[in-house]
């Protein structure tokens, strides 16, 4: 099984930082590649004060946090990313940004790297053949927000070996998370069963059931949900829903998956939910 000892991060987003907090704390080295500067330092400056936080209310102590952060590197320069053993993208869910991507980490990254992608929707196997080494491509979507959530989805796509997979899984449990194994087939698990709730909630308050805080209060109640569809689909986003939608839909054909034309109309206002201060609610 090849040994991961160094991570390499693309995306400098929640989801980048929350990454690098994990894989720090793992004792692994990792490095954040950013486009620009700012953002790169960004990352930094988020998973510090994250981490400061920790130590304010005793969770751990100053000199732990000193040591994770000496873990951590940054840069928007995507050679510094040349020695890692294993590549994780999390950039935009858009399948062509992604396919790009994974052409110029052909060429950057050691032979025997490992490229992964944090997709939680799109097709692994369309990304392992921009590449010269597809059996080294799989699937690793950690959930949002990283540091908190304990599960992970590792995708094992047509061309993948089983090495590769069980590196994969080695790299998951050294980060103390929890594995879940699963074909490449859109949505994977946990978003192939999510999104149609989400969705027809959707469609029951644009069909005047009932009011979005009443269908809220009944998941949270009823099924016993920390948060209910509106206020999940906000903070996933709704332009990453739809797109996660789109890409079912995409797949299966399965009128469940049809974006409901309510979310629709809110992402082209520009309503996108939590990152963009309005959504379903406004923040």
């Amino acid at each position: 099984m090849t040994s991961i000892k160094k991570v390499g991060v693309l995306g400098s987003g929640i989801m980048g930082s929350g990454l690098a907090e994990v894989v720090a704390r793992a004792g692994l080295d990792v490095v954040v590649r950013s486009r620009t500067r700012a953002g790169a330092d960004a990352v930094l400056a988020k998973v510090s004060s994250g981490l400061a936080r920790h130590v304010a209310k005793e969770r751990m102590t100053e000199e732990e946090r000193q040591a994770i952060l000496s873990r951590i590197s940054v840069t928007d320069h995507l050679g510094q990313l040349a020695d890692c053993d294993l590549v994780i993208e999390s950039v935009v869910e858009d399948l062509e940004v992604k396919r790009a991507l994974f052409a110029e980490l052909e060429q950057v990254v050691k032979p025997e790297g490992i490229l992964a992608t944090n997709t939680s929707t799109l097709p692994v196997v369309e990304l392992a053949m921009m590449t010269q080494r597809p059996s080294q491509v799989c699937g690793i979507h950690f959930f949002n927000p990283a540091p908190a959530m304990s599960l992970v989805e590792i995708i094992r796509p047509l061309t993948a070996s089983n090495e590769t997979i069980a590196a994969a899984a080695g790299f998951v449990d050294a980060c103390g998370k929890d594995a879940v194994h699963v074909e490449d087939r859109a949505g994977f698990i946990v978003n192939a069963l999510l999104f149609p709730y989400l969705n027809n909630a959707v469609r029951m308050l644009e069909n005047g059931t009932a009011s979005m805080d009443d269908i809220d209060a009944a998941m949270m109640g009823g099924c016993n949900f920390p948060m209910g569809p509106f206020a999940l689909l906000d903070l996933v986003g709704l332009d990453t829903s739809v797109s996660i939608l789109d890409a079912l839909y995409g797949e299966f054909s399965d009128a469940n998956y049809a974006a409901v034309p309510l979310l629709r109309r809110m992402v082209a206002a520009g309503h996108l939910g939590r990152k963009s201060k309005q959504g379903f609610r406004t923040y």
